[in-house]
């Protein structure tokens, strides 16, 4: 493979394996305040426990990220010199109010959550605890705002020639509200929010499988439950407007999105399928002019294809954005019934009485990290050949000193030091999830089924 292709498979490793972190960091945060504030509110210590317990899991989780989010940062330089002077005045801003106002805030009030029990006062100790996720939460913004940039430019000119030119920023508030950061923020937001919740679900899901902590997994469950009804439901919305933007934005995108090559009087809507780029072919079960009418609430109205536009202005891997796409799409309806379908038995009394549901949390603990995945991909893919979408080719932001040996290295090199950071991350995540909210020694656990009179009538907190 040459060194373009290289570069980028290493580059997408690297933040793939970053971004495991950041949206778990993200979801649980919310999480520990609500829990938190649970405690405040009823001064019930079961709630306190819980906080402490999901504080240590987000402390592996926020070191991770911050571990492994550097490494992109050399890569802008080792491997994509050209793009980094190209966009450093963008990048470069954004960045800074990310240390600034995001990443400061976050860490600032990082030790005292950690390490403030019991030496500050509860309110204090809250006020920490959303400090570091109103920080997590700016940090993914500018974040964002950055790649957003990337996607639809605005807000800037181009200074110098050739190999000299670079993107100056003109406007800096067009810059950050650029076309498409809104909908993009907010869409990454409640996916890191769903990530999180999915983890809670989970382990607590299993807690009450092996009659554990039932009284604390039950109260638990319920927060996550709630955050996951509003937040599946809400993406949709999220989702609908984003791919609306990058209809106007970005119409090859949305193109290779769906598999949509002709401009015709009706463009479907494919519920999944393959796509045959030689013959320009999708196979598979659509809604006929479906797209059309998500995109301008009529199932006539024409819709730009691929064939619209220059050959070497396309994504060459078509039938790769289309079912990551899809995935993302498929993944995010099935939050929507099973959060759904989940909440309808909560209201008949009944939500802890299945166990195959409850094993259906603790496996679906996965499908939310690749539903981020996919999405991203799609977006990144869907972009091509521009890393700068209409401005700077990805062939042209290359290293020129750079060769596919070296890449081809320090991939294997980055693959195997990952390998074992996710080791640790899966060793020191069942290490603190066997330990639990407290020491069980001398605690009868009640079975699960016993547990359930307390959920159709609640004790008094």
């Amino acid at each position: 493979m040459d060194v373009e292709i290289l570069s980028r498979i290493q580059f997408a490793f690297t933040v793939s394996f970053h971004y495991i972190y950041p949206p778990l960091s993200i979801g649980l945060g919310l999480l520990m305040v609500l829990m938190e504030g649970m405690y405040l509110r009823t001064g019930n210590k079961l709630y306190e426990e819980l906080t402490r317990f999901w504080t240590k899991i987000f402390a592996v989780t926020f070191g991770l990220g911050v571990a492994t989010g550097i490494v992109m940062e050399f890569e802008f330089g080792t491997n994509w010199a050209t793009y980094s002077r190209y966009v450093g005045d963008v990048f470069g801003s954004a960045l800074a109010a990310e240390g600034i106002f995001a990443f400061a805030l976050e860490s600032g009030f990082l030790g005292v959550l950690l390490f403030g029990w019991n030496r500050v006062k509860p309110i204090v100790h809250f006020i920490a605890t959303l400090g570091v996720w109103i920080g997590s939460m700016f940090s993914a913004v500018w974040i964002v705002v950055a790649n957003s940039w990337q996607q639809t430019p605005a807000g800037f000119q181009i200074v110098g020639e050739g190999m000299n030119a670079r993107a100056e920023i003109t406007d800096f508030w067009a810059m950050v509200f650029n076309p498409s950061s809104v909908d993009r923020i907010l869409h990454v937001w409640i996916g890191a929010l769903i990530a999180g919740a999915f983890l809670v679900l989970s382990v607590h899901a299993y807690y009450l499988l092996k009659g554990r902590y039932i009284e604390h997994s039950q109260r638990a469950f319920k927060i996550a439950l709630s955050v996951v009804i509003f937040t599946s439901l809400l993406q949709l919305v999220t989702g609908h407007s984003s791919a609306e933007g990058v209809a106007e934005n970005q119409p090859a995108k949305l193109a290779a999105f769906e598999g949509h090559y002709n401009q015709t009087d009706q463009a479907h809507l494919y519920l999944f399928g393959w796509v045959d780029q030689d013959n320009q072919k999708v196979y598979g079960p659509y809604i006929p002019g479906g797209l059309s009418f998500l995109l301008y609430g009529n199932f006539d109205t024409p819709v730009k294809g691929l064939n619209d536009f220059p050959a070497d202005e396309i994504p060459t891997a078509v039938n790769a954005v289309f079912q990551f796409y899809h995935l993302m799409v498929a993944f995010g309806l099935f939050f929507i019934g099973l959060s759904l379908f989940s909440a309808f038995l909560w209201w008949r009394g009944k939500l802890f009485q299945y166990r195959w549901l409850l094993w259906v949390f603790v496996v679906s603990v996965i499908l939310p990290q690749l539903a981020n995945q996919f999405g991203w991909f799609a977006a990144e893919m869907g972009r091509q050949p521009w890393v700068v979408y209409g401005l700077l080719r990805t062939s042209d932001a290359l290293s020129v000193t750079v060769t596919a040996n070296q890449v081809l290295f320090s991939l294997i090199m980055f693959t195997a030091i990952y390998a074992l950071l996710f080791a640790l991350f899966l060793y020191l995540l069942n290490k603190k999830i066997q330990a639990g909210p407290f020491d069980e020694s001398g605690t009868e656990q009640r079975p699960l089924q016993e547990s359930i009179a307390d959920v159709i009538n609640p004790k008094t907190n």
